[in-house]
């Protein structure tokens, strides 16, 4: 039973995604696919795969611990302060305290972390805005 719900709050969370999608505002200068093509592919692979858990649901589902689901709802505000703090922080602050909190969750030491947390925050920095050129938040140091 809780897989049918899983998968039909899925499937309506697929249909607001779509929604939301053609909320996009096109300007007149878009490339062929335009903005809206992304997330619409990704709401339509979420309700597909909501359709398939809603009706072959699991006969026995193994739920996680009390202990896992509380990090799973700490990483999920984790990341809504992600994008709160973007702005003020900038990409490579925030970036580097979500990767570096997700590693130590994952079960890196607190150095391991840091460096895994540093790593990914100059390598995405790196990959996106150096070498493809792409738009990132600035934070307090301009960069």
């Amino acid at each position: 039973m809780t897989d049918r719900i899983f998968g039909g709050a899925m499937v309506l969370l697929a249909a607001f995604f779509i929604w939301a999608a053609y909320q996009i505002q096109l300007s007149f200068i878009t490339d062929p696919l335009g903005p809206r093509a992304f997330p619409i592919v990704i709401g339509v692979v979420l309700g597909l795969c909501g359709l398939v858990i809603a009706v072959k649901p699991d006969p026995e589902p193994g739920w996680p611990a009390l202990s896992r689901i509380v990090e799973i709802l700490a990483a999920a505000v984790i990341f809504f302060g992600y994008g709160q703090l973007l702005p003020e922080l900038g990409f490579l602050i925030c970036t580097f305290i979500v990767g570096a909190y997700l590693a130590w969750r994952l079960g890196c030491g607190l150095i391991e972390a840091i460096i895994a947390g540093a790593a990914v925050s100059i390598g995405i920095y790196v990959v996106f805005h150096l070498i493809l050129g792409l738009s990132l938040a600035r934070g307090p140091f301009g960069f």
